[in-house]
């Protein structure tokens, strides 16, 4: 009954399909007039078939409301909308949140970790110039002096009768340095400058010494600039911010920058330092660079000591620090005295001849215990001098005569080696070498003049007297004013800070004697400068050679007017020379 029943359904609505296809009107408009004949049974069987409403309306199946249900279909989307939007206002919020959270905390951790470092570098750098420093261990173990006994370095040898024996040689300078150690005197900057081994090192350790190194700091320079940042950071206890984990904050890293700049750096954190000093101790930091002549006379080298004087020239100014620069060369000098302003030059020479005699003395008593009579202490000066690296040596050696022989000639041959002249049959490619080499012979030769027309060689308080030129004297007789530099470098002669050139030590004076009074040395010497004139004349003469003319060839020459007539006729031909005796060649 029911398949009859919606099988029925069916064909009725196949059948009215085709007719409502074919009215122009919606079916809906047919709805709406009132009156006509069939509406009221048409409209619901049509209303209930549009909305898909199947059987007899009842009070629980009702028809639907289009427009109703869309109404109720835009209220659900707005809801639905503004759900979405306000979950996700709440997750940017909360992502906002939580990235401002981070970044504050990890700001405020690189924050704290910055101030914290830099007191560090400050407390490191404070303890650098506490008592106790690694040079003076160094130099502890070096003399076999305990540490604690370094302050006085005194101590009776045994079987010597001298219960006042001292190791240390007091000179006229080391008071001086010992007063600029204990900050007694302020507002200048120091140089110490005389020749290699004459113990300025030395006297500078003694000073610290003294004063257990308390406030002062030791460093040696070198040529290479990223080396002596290198040394400088560790005199200063000072890492130039390679240990700092600030890469982890996205901080600029510490080696994006050059040697100079990180000296910069160094120099900024000692000024702080030195100004936390001042107000608690009262007295100025000490900075010793040992040295300074190892720094390359180039521009980085220039500049290097151009930075350091300037720190140096403030610092004295404010009395924040005093520094020292030791050096073996004139050259150094001669560079900070262009800017210099507040810079005070000690000089430090060879020891009198009394206090070599005592220091080879107590060298002596140290090494082999035993004491030295004066005459073979008197012959040992007399030889080499008052140099304390050649006491040293000479003092270590159980023959001392011989030891003094052998340096003796260690210099002459050293000189030989960089200055030996070739004479008249040297080639022309040396020539650039035999220039050098003759202009430290003439002087040498001129040196030995001085020597052997000088009143007073030898005075029997001061000792040698050595013969000596002025700089600008010097460059005279050389006739060269280039040269006397690289002489000096190469330790031959040798310039003090009043700029007067001698020989580099006692022994180089008695190598210039030996060489200079050898039968037949100023003809040499003669011979060998007229080579080089030689050699330089044919350099600029430019000689011009006529072939044709050789073995009685002739040119003829003829001279014509405007119409082409010979107007004249000239023969040339060679001559050769005449001899002395008047005949031709």
């Amino acid at each position: 009954m029911l398949m009859r029943r919606t099988l029925l359904s069916s064909a009725i609505a196949q059948a009215r399909g085709p007719f409502q296809r074919q009215h122009p009107l919606p079916p809906l408009c047919r709805l709406q007039p009132a009156g006509r004949v069939g509406t009221p049974r048409t409209q619901p069987s049509h209303s209930r078939f549009l909305t898909g409403q199947s059987g007899p309306p009842t009070p629980g199946n009702d028809a639907p409301n289009p427009v109703d249900d869309a109404t109720e279909g835009q209220q659900e989307e707005k809801e639905d909308r503004s759900k979405k939007w306000k979950g996700t206002a709440f997750k940017m919020f909360e992502s906002a949140a939580t990235t401002g959270a981070s970044i504050f905390i990890l700001g405020l951790v690189g924050y704290s970790y910055t101030r914290y470092y830099k007191h560090m570098v400050l407390q490191k750098m404070e303890n650098a110039f506490t008592p106790g420093d690694p040079v003076l261990e160094l130099a502890a173990a070096g003399k076999e002096v305990p540490k604690e006994d370094m302050p006085h370095m005194l101590g009776a040898i045994p079987g010597s009768g001298e219960d006042d024996y001292d190791r240390w040689i007091q000179r006229d300078e080391q008071e001086r340095i010992n007063k600029i150690m204990r900050g007694e005197e302020k507002g200048r900057y120091h140089l110490l400058i005389g020749e290699k081994g004459t113990g300025k090192s030395s006297m500078l350790i003694e000073a610290m010494s003294k004063i257990n190194g308390e406030g002062v700091a030791m460093m040696e320079a070198h040529a290479d600039p990223e080396i002596f940042r290198i040394r400088l950071g560790r005199c200063l206890d000072f890492e130039f911010h390679e240990d700092n984990i600030g890469a982890l904050f996205s901080i600029r890293g510490p080696r994006d920058a050059s040697a100079l700049l990180d000296i910069e750096r160094a120099f900024n954190k000692l000024e702080k330092v030195a100004l936390k000093r001042r107000v608690k101790v009262g007295r100025p930091l000490i900075l010793i660079i040992n040295q300074v002549h190892l720094i390359r006379d180039d521009e980085n080298g220039r500049d290097l000591i151009e930075l350091i004087q300037q720190r140096a020239e403030q610092w004295a100014a404010s009395n924040l620090a005093t520094v020292i620069m030791n050096s073996d060369k004139y050259w150094v000098y001669e560079t900070l005295k262009q800017h210099a302003t507040r810079m005070e030059v000690t000089q430090v020479s060879d020891l009198p001849k009394d206090r070599a005699m005592q220091a080879l003395r107590n060298y002596r008593m140290k090494y082999w215990k035993e004491v030295t009579p004066p005459s073979i202490l008197e012959e040992v000066y007399d030889k080499i001098g008052g140099r304390l690296t050649f006491l040293n040596r000479v003092a270590k050696s159980q023959d001392m005569i011989k030891k003094c022989d052998e340096i003796c000639q260690m210099e002459k041959t050293w000189f030989l080696n960089n200055c030996a002249i070739l004479g008249e049959e040297m080639d022309d490619d040396v020539m650039d070498q035999q220039k050098y080499a003759s202009t430290a012979m003439v002087l040498a030769n001129a040196l030995y003049q001085r020597y052997k027309d000088m009143d007073i060689k030898y005075d029997p308080e001061r000792g040698h007297i050595l013969p000596e030129f002025p700089l600008h004297q010097a460059r005279y007789i050389m006739t060269r004013s280039d040269f006397i530099r690289q002489h000096h470098n190469l330790s031959i002669f040798a310039i003090d800070s009043h700029a007067m050139v001698r020989a580099d030590s006692v022994p180089m004076q008695r190598a210039f004697n030996e060489v200079c009074a050898e039968p037949g040395f100023e003809k040499f010497l003669e011979a060998t400068l007229e080579r080089i004139g030689d050699i330089e004349s044919l350099g600029r003469t430019k000689e011009l050679t006529l072939k044709d003319l050789w073995e009685g060839g002739k040119y003829k020459i003829t001279t014509k007017d405007r119409k082409g007539n010979v107007d004249k006729e000239i023969e040339m031909e060679a001559v050769g020379k005449e001899d002395d005796d008047g005949d031709d060649d």
